[in-house]
Parts: structure tokens; sequence; C-alpha cells
């Protein structure tokens, strides 16, 4: 094993020397001294090798202790400049700070007064030269030292401002629920209003042409042609009606050439009688008769007028009387007709007649009438669809109605009442002209005198057709309806606004 170390191959040469010449040794030493080269080579590459593969390992191994540097000293000055993010993140609490004196402004009992504020001043230097702020800094507090110490710094500044603001949000904080409290008192009082009151404001776009904008027409003028020439032109804008306005005048100009007016204002206050006059003719309200049978009311007139809804109202209003009420719908011919009454009926648990759509309105008020006498109710409101009071055929249709009522009773319908919107102006007159000629009218009901201007109509159909006005609707709730008042009607026309 040790032959390449040359440790066993001394014997050899001393046996081969002995034999061997000394030209033969000569060559025999330069081949031993070649191969101790050659081998000392070798052994100088074993060795190479050996401290490579040394190093490999001792590169193999270094990693390994590269992983216990992993404590290093970074992460400790790490922790230094957490203080200076701290240090950075103090002015933050700047924003909470000006907050918070806002909130004190709003409250004047919190705010601190001016002596306190003094003692704060001169306690800054103190706070400044001290070196334990820095070390308090990290604790809890360090929101409300900064805090204190810069709202402190802030009070001479604030404190002449701060009175501005007490000044303009303290009354704003104590109007508002003031207002508020206001407006709520007037809603209440509109609910609350009167039928006068009511009618009064539902009468307020007629009242421009007459009544109230008459009184600035006669206001400090004298009684001429000029001014009679435009009173005729206010009464007819008020529509009511050629007829009707020369009437009124032809009696105003007589008292003049009488001279028993002394200036315009006599001929205002004249112009008002004149005026109840022709109304007073009509000015009788319905009375349900007290009767073994039920009392019969059939509601005409054209389409959209407001039939449907006046006899939801009508119905309410018996109701309330402590009558009993029952309601036909008669109306077959218009879509939802029969539904809309319904509805009327379930708000005011007021029993319906009714039968499918497009059904003999004849049948369905003949079943309603029996319904009613044999339930012993005392009013039975009967429901027509619209027709125009030019169609023939559809006047006759409501002809036939009537005669189907009075096979179950001779007085019935005990009361015609034909339904009038005060927009249509003067076709009111022939609306009411051909109803009456068809079923023979006994009553009027003119509606949505809130929403025109035309309500003069009112004397025109008054002076033209003695036929009763019975109620008046000058708005959509159930109040807005109500029994017509010839007195009332002028008073809220010729109110001084």
């Amino acid at each position: 094993m040790f032959g390449w170390l040359g440790f066993g191959r001394k014997a050899k040469e001393e046996t081969v020397d002995e034999n061997n010449t000394p030209a033969e040794q000569a060559a025999i030493e330069s081949e031993t001294i070649d191969k101790k080269e050659v081998n000392e080579a070798g052994d100088v590459s074993v060795t190479e090798e050996v401290i490579a593969k040394a190093e490999v390992k001792v590169e193999d191994i270094l990693p390994e202790p590269e992983p216990e540097p992993e404590p290093e000293p970074e992460p400790e000055p790490e922790p230094e400049p957490e203080p200076l993010t701290h240090k950075e993140i103090e002015p933050e609490p700047l924003t909470p700070a000006e907050i918070e004196p806002q909130s004190e402004l709003l409250t004047p009992k919190e705010v601190v007064p001016e002596p306190i504020t003094a003692k704060a001043v001169e306690l800054e230097p103190e706070s400044f030269t001290s070196e334990e702020v820095a070390a308090e800094l990290p604790v809890s507090t360090e929101v409300e030292l900064p805090v204190s110490e810069e709202v402190i710094a802030t009070t001479e500044p604030l404190d002449e401002s701060a009175d501005e603001p007490e000044i303009l949000e303290t009354p704003e904080a104590v109007e508002v629920p003031a207002v508020i409290e206001e407006e709520k008192t007037e809603e209440k009082k509109e609910e609350k209003l009167g039928f006068f009151a009511r009618l009064k404001k539902g009468l307020s776009k007629t009242r421009q042409n007459l009544g109230g904008g008459l009184f600035d027409l006669f206001r400090g003028k004298q009684i001429d042609d000029d001014l009679f020439e435009e009173l005729e032109t206010q009464l007819l804008l008020a529509d009511i009606g050629i007829e009707t306005t020369m009437k009124i005048i032809d009696s105003l100009t007589q008292s003049a050439n009488r001279k028993q007016l002394k200036d315009a204002e006599a001929l205002y206050e004249l112009l008002k009688v004149e005026l109840k006059k022709v109304i007073e003719k009509v000015d009788q309200p319905l009375v349900i008769p007290d009767s073994d049978g039920p009392f019969v009311m059939l509601m005409v007139g054209v389409n959209g007028v407001g039939k449907t809804t006046t006899i939801g109202k009508l119905a309410k209003q018996f109701q309330a009387e402590g009558k009993s009420v029952m309601l036909a719908a008669g109306d077959t011919f218009r879509a939802a007709a029969v539904e809309q009454l319904q509805v009327w009926g379930e708000r005011n648990n007021i029993p319906v007649i009714a039968q499918h759509t497009g059904a003999d309105s004849a049948s369905v008020i003949f079943d309603a009438i029996s319904a009613a006498k044999a339930r012993k109710i005392d009013v039975i409101i009967a429901d027509t669809a619209g027709r125009l009071q030019n169609k023939a055929h559809l006047m006759e249709e409501l002809k036939k109605v009537v005669r189907v009522m009075k096979k179950l009773d001779v007085n019935a319908p005990h009361e015609v009442m034909l339904t009038l919107d005060a927009g249509t102006g003067q076709n009111a007159l022939s609306q009411t002209k051909l109803f009456d000629e068809a079923v023979g009218l006994t009553g009027l009901t003119v509606t949505k005198l809130d929403g025109t201007a035309k309500g003069g109509v009112v004397f025109a159909i008054a002076d033209k057709h003695n036929i009763p006005i019975r109620y008046l609707g000058v708005g959509e709730g159930i109040d807005d309806l109500r029994p017509f008042n010839g007195n009332d009607f002028i008073d809220a026309l010729f109110v001084k606004e």
C-alpha cells in the first residue's frame, strides 16, 4: 500500500544497484528521478483535488452559517425610524384637534373661559422646554398632550374668530326647528279649514275676473259708460253668459240713471245684490224625506265630469248622517268604472251591486233597487255611463233606465242629478237643457270649480234653467263637496284679499 510513497522500493533499488553497471545505474537513477517527479506531480494533483474538494465542502458548509447572521443588526435600527413615523404621525391628530374646538364652539356652554386660556398660554414655554414630552410621545396619551398644547397655542387667534361662528351657528340651530313647527301648524290649520275657507280658495281663479277683481275696477272711478263697458267685459270673461250679463248691466244702468248711486263703490255693492237675486232661486239643498222605501238617486252626465267620484263623496256624507246607503254600478260601458265604485264602497263599508262589463245598465239598477228594498236601505245611488247630450240613441237608453226603475217604484227616481264640469263653460247650458228634456232633472252638482276661472257659469245656469243646484265641488277631498249655499258663494267670490 505504501509502495507509491517509496518506502518498499529502497531495498529493491539497492539489489538492483549491485547487479547493474554504473551506466545502467545512472539510467535507472534518471528513471527513478522522473518517476519521483511524476509521483510528486501526482501528489500535487491529489493534494489539489483534496483542496478543491475541501473548498467545495467549505462552500457547501459556508451557506449554512449564513442564515445564522439573520438576526443582523438591521432590525435594530428599524425601530429607530418608528418613532420618526410617530413623530410624522403626530401632526395627524392636528385634524381632530381642529375638529374638537369646532364642536366646542357649536356648544357655547363648553367654551373655556378666557382666564383658563391665559394660564394655558403661560404653561406653553414649560412644556416646550421640558424634555419629558419626547419620552411621553409613545404613550397612549400622546394624542391628548400635543392636541391640548396645539389647541392652547391656537387659542389666541381662535378666540377672535370664535365669536363669529357662535353668532352664526347657534341661531340656525334654534330657528330651523321653529320654522318646521310653524310649517306643521300651518298644515294642520289648512286641514281644519271650514268649507267657506275651502270655497274661497277654490274660487280664487274665478275671483280674479269676478268679485275681488271687480273691486279694483270700481275703486276711485266715476260712474259712466266706460265703467259699464269694462264691467260688461269682466262679467263675460267670468263666463256668466251674454243674456245674464245684459240683465245685470241693464239693472245697474237703471239704478245709475235714477241717481241712486253715489260713486263706483256703491255700484260695486249693488252688483253683489243683483248676483244674489239671480242665484237665490236655485239655492235649494237636497232633503231626503223619511219613507218606507229607499230614496233612489240617478246620476247622469257626460263623460269625465266626475259622476263616480261624486257618488262616492255623497255616499260618505249620507252615511255620516246616519243613513244606510247602497251603490248601483250602472256604468257598464267604461273600463274600470265598476272597480272604481267598488273601491269607494270598500272604503266606506257600503254594499255595491254590480255585474260584468257590458251588461245591461237597466238590469243592474233594477237588481240594486230590489236588493235595497229587501235590506231596507235608506238611500240608493245609481251610476250611469257618461254620454254626450247630442247622441240621441244614448239618451234613449237613459230613458229606458228610468222606465225600468218605475216598475219597482212609481216615484223613482226620486232625484235625477246632473253632474256638470264648471270648466265646460257655456256648454253646461246645453247639457242641462238636453238632459232635462230626456229624463227631467231635479238637481245639479257643479264640480271642479277650483280648476277653472269660469265659475260664473253657475249664474248663467241659475238664470236660464230653474233647476236647483244641490252641491258644489271645489277640490278632490271628501269634504270639498258640500251643499250649495248662495250667500256663501257670493261672499267667497267678492271677498277682499
